[in-house]
């Protein structure tokens, strides 16, 4: 298991422990951004799709912040860059 497999099991841990969770899909795109200068500092880059009931009502601002705040002590030091899909279960 590589470093960024451990993440991701330590990011769904944290996601499952703050949401309700329908659906959650999380992959690591690190290898797009091979060279780039954020990947330097070790952090990586995730896209997290999430369907969760507590979404519904929420403005997409408010949905990343949410996900933002389950994963903040990962930020920057584990995460670098997150591409986050936020839906409510009507969207999924």
């Amino acid at each position: 298991m590589n470093i960024n497999q451990k993440r991701i099991q330590l990011f769904e841990q944290d996601l499952r422990s703050t949401f309700d969770l329908m659906k959650l899909v999380i992959e690591d795109e690190s290898y797009l951004h091979a060279g780039h200068t954020g990947a330097a500092s070790g952090g990586g880059h995730f896209k997290v799709t999430l369907c969760a009931a507590e979404f519904k009502g929420l403005s997409l601002v408010s949905r990343h912040r949410a996900v933002y705040a389950a994963l903040q002590k990962y930020i920057p030091s584990e995460i670098h860059a997150l591409t986050i899909n936020a839906l409510d279960p009507s969207e999924a």
